[in-house]
């Protein structure tokens, strides 16, 4: 009992004075008042008993024999283990200079001896009060700013991962100002646009094979937004146009020091399309070595970043993307059979231009739209005989070979009319008579082709890589696979 309130934890005082009597007057009156007692004659023996017990409060007389109660405060206070204890010196001594160096050494009070137990009595309790309040408002603080550091690593986290999604964004507006403008009238191509209807409401993978330049990434985006997910992200990945060493970096994130360059903890894309779609152009590009991690966060909707054990849970949507005929690269050993039934779950067939060519008049007066407003023109007028002439070509890249050819022919007409005399179309390739080629050998055939015209320049200006509107690291990668070497003639 203390003060006429019940304590929950007694109150250890330690009384240092050199004069039996005063140490007796104060033990017996606090003893009876609660507090546990303990007692140092000297300033040696009360840093060994402050240091060991850690009392709550120290009552400290200021006249004692060797060490003064001035440097017993002092050395008190310059100990980390007993700086915070509060120290309330006794003395006969008036003057104010007394007073003040006290108050210098650390001290929180006085009491003039000789003692009036009231006012020990009620300066104890005040000082006490004063301790364990300021000890509950420091831990209040240590609580706070713990929150609030770590209310600000989520704060960063989430803006970092909102930077990165906006930084994909904007490079996916890049690409194209109205990428969900499928420009069609064919019969053939409504089916397809039928299935992306039927399946977009789902939650289902779906697979597009296609030709390169067929619009494979425009129907996945119509499939995303047709779908619930229509407003969270959608979040691309070429699986060609980047090292093997990176894919799984940029697909899963890392932490920082997870590898040599990683000098900051990264989200990846299935982090960054969390709730959204992730679209996975080329997948038959996919290193055979991650093929088993995209398939676990395919079933499981777990993965890992790189350089951590920690298990992240995602809810993405997949959107496959392939000119490969994957059950052929299945055979061949360079795709995983698991992982193709988990993709192919709803395929889509992307139809080659050749195929709908009655598209061609409305793709073309599209493109003089979208790319004559880019170059401030108006072309409003095409010929018959350029759209003959275009309906006459077999169109190899399909759409984007269009689409460059008459964004080339916009540059080069004069006036409000499309002309085509700066266009020669290619031929095709043309199979050994009396034989048949697969759809790679032409592929093969073709790349070969172009790169005769360029003289084996793969990329830059006028290089093949342009010409053929690829990105030069995935002509790169198509030459390894279809095992096209450079000439002796063409070193460089």
């Amino acid at each position: 009992m203390k003060n006429g309130s019940i304590e929950a934890v007694t109150n250890t005082v330690l009384i240092v004075d050199d004069t039996p009597n005063n140490i007796s007057i104060l033990f017996d009156v606090l003893t009876k008042s609660g507090y546990k007692v303990l007692v140092a004659t000297d300033g040696k023996s009360a840093l060994e008993q402050a240091a060991y017990a850690l009392p709550d409060l120290i009552l400290l007389d200021v006249m004692m024999p060797g060490m003064s109660g001035f440097e017993t405060c002092r050395l008190l206070k310059s100990s980390p283990k007993t700086q915070g204890i509060p120290v309330i010196f006794m003395t006969a001594l008036t003057e104010t200079v007394n007073k003040v160096n006290g108050f210098n050494m650390g001290a929180v009070d006085y009491i003039t001896k000789p003692f009036e137990i009231h006012e020990v009595l009620s300066r104890l309790g005040t000082h006490l009060a004063l301790a364990t309040l300021r000890q509950k408002l420091e831990q209040l603080v240590t609580q706070r700013t713990a929150d609030l550091n770590k209310a600000l690593v989520e704060v960063e986290s989430l803006k970092d991962q909102l930077q990165a999604e906006n930084i994909y964004l904007k490079e996916e507006i890049k690409q194209s100002k109205n990428p969900d403008d499928i420009i069609s009238q064919s019969k053939i191509f409504e089916k397809v646009l039928n299935k992306i209807r039927q399946v977009a409401p789902t939650n289902s993978t779906v697979l597009i094979n296609g030709e390169s330049g067929t619009g494979k990434e425009l129907l996945a985006r119509a499939v995303h937004n047709l779908s619930n997910r229509k407003n969270r992200p959608i979040i691309k990945l070429n699986c060609a146009a980047l090292p093997a060493s990176l894919i799984e970096s940029e697909l899963f994130g890392h932490e920082k020091g997870a590898f040599t360059g990683a000098t900051a903890q990264k989200n990846g894309r299935f982090e960054l399309a969390d709730g959204g779609t992730l679209f996975l152009d080329e997948i038959g590009e996919m290193p055979l070595e991650l093929q088993p991690k995209l398939l676990r966060v395919l079933q499981e909707g777990e993965f890992e970043r790189v350089g951590s054990t920690k298990t992240l849970k995602v809810n993405v949507r997949i959107i496959a993307a392939t000119n490969r005929d994957l059950e052929k690269e299945i055979a061949e050993g360079r795709f995983r059979e698991d992982l193709y039934y988990r993709l192919n779950v709803f395929p889509v067939s992307s139809i080659p231009l050749r195929e709908r060519k009655e598209d061609i008049t409305l793709l073309v007066k599209h493109f003089c739209i979208k790319h004559g407003a880019d170059q401030g023109k108006v072309i409003d007028q095409v010929p018959q005989k350029v759209i003959d002439a275009l309906m006459a070509y077999h169109w190899p890249g399909n759409i984007r070979e269009l689409e460059n050819v008459v964004e080339r022919s916009i540059i080069m007409s004069p006036g409000r009319t499309l002309t085509l005399d700066d266009w020669s179309p290619r031929k095709p390739a043309i199979a050994p008579k009396g034989s048949l080629m697969t759809m790679e050998e032409c592929e093969r055939e073709h790349i070969i082709f172009v790169l005769n015209k360029t003289n084996w320049k793969v990329s830059g200006n006028n290089g093949a890589a342009q010409i053929l509107d690829m990105v030069p690291t995935t002509l790169d990668s198509r030459m390894r696979k279809l095992g096209i070497k450079r000439p002796e003639q063409f070193p460089f």
